[in-house]
């Protein structure tokens, strides 16, 4: 299987569950320090180690070449996780259309093109499951990144519309929508103690949603347990949309 921004985060938490389920796991990602760190953590700890592949993920003729490289060497994708999206924050008044751009770059024009070039041989191999992630900052209407809520509106078009046209090759396709995830990036950059006490009032359950939440339904979305869905979106976000 092939995970997509596996070095950090969420991401990184896909790719500890998959492993640790001996899963043959590859993930691509640009935090070359972070990854390998990661790889070696997971081999050292008695499990299987992932194979690492350090791709821009912009760049569509190198996702493209990393695609190859695990098919390679693992054989057939039969899971394919386009996790990677970066949620900066951005005044809409300044965006140009260089950084609009980018922003659907990094946060969208992947995730199709992984798909498309996974699809073949996954289709070959007698399907699997893609797993697009979007984000529920677009249901909640969350200013100051219109770039990046545009780019995960989108991502519900995308998973339902390529359901329909893979569902003939046996491929499912399904969405993920986090809800506020306490990653070591938010913590980092915006979160604060009182954001977190913010969430946990509006939600429904009083908690913080943490990665391994996300993975778990990635497992489930990849797995034969979730045979006969496709084109739907699942919100893990505590009921906070």
């Amino acid at each position: 299987m092939l995970i997509t921004g596996g070095g950090s985060g969420i991401g990184a938490s896909i790719v500890r569950h998959f492993c640790a389920q001996r899963a043959r796991v590859a993930f691509i990602d640009i935090a070359a320090a972070a990854s390998s760190a990661l790889r070696d953590e997971i081999g050292a700890g008695g499990g299987t180690a992932p194979v690492f592949i350090e791709a821009d993920l912009r760049d569509i003729a190198a996702l493209r070449q990393a695609v190859s490289r695990v098919e390679g060497e693992l054989g057939p994708i039969r899971a394919l996780v386009n996790n990677a999206a970066r949620d900066d924050r951005h005044d809409w008044r300044e965006v140009t259309p260089e950084y609009w751009n980018a922003v659907l770059d990094v946060n969208l024009r992947h995730q199709f093109f992984a798909l498309q070039a996974v699809a073949p041989a996954m289709a070959a191999a007698g399907g699997g499951s893609i797993v697009n992630f979007g984000s529920i900052s677009w249901m909640r209407k969350a200013p100051g990144m219109v770039g990046y809520t545009t780019a995960k509106a989108a991502v519900e078009g995308l998973t339902r519309t390529m359901a329909r046209e893979l569902g003939p090759m046996n491929i499912r396709v399904n969405a993920i929508v986090p809800g506020a995830t306490r990653t070591e990036r938010q913590v980092a950059l915006w979160w604060t103690d009182e954001t977190m006490a913010r969430f946990r009032r509006e939600q429904c359950l009083d908690r913080i949603v943490e990665p391994p939440d996300i993975a778990r339904m990635a497992l489930f979305l990849a797995a034969d347990d979730s045979a006969a869905i496709t084109a739907q979106s699942f919100r893990v976000d505590a009921g906070l949309a």
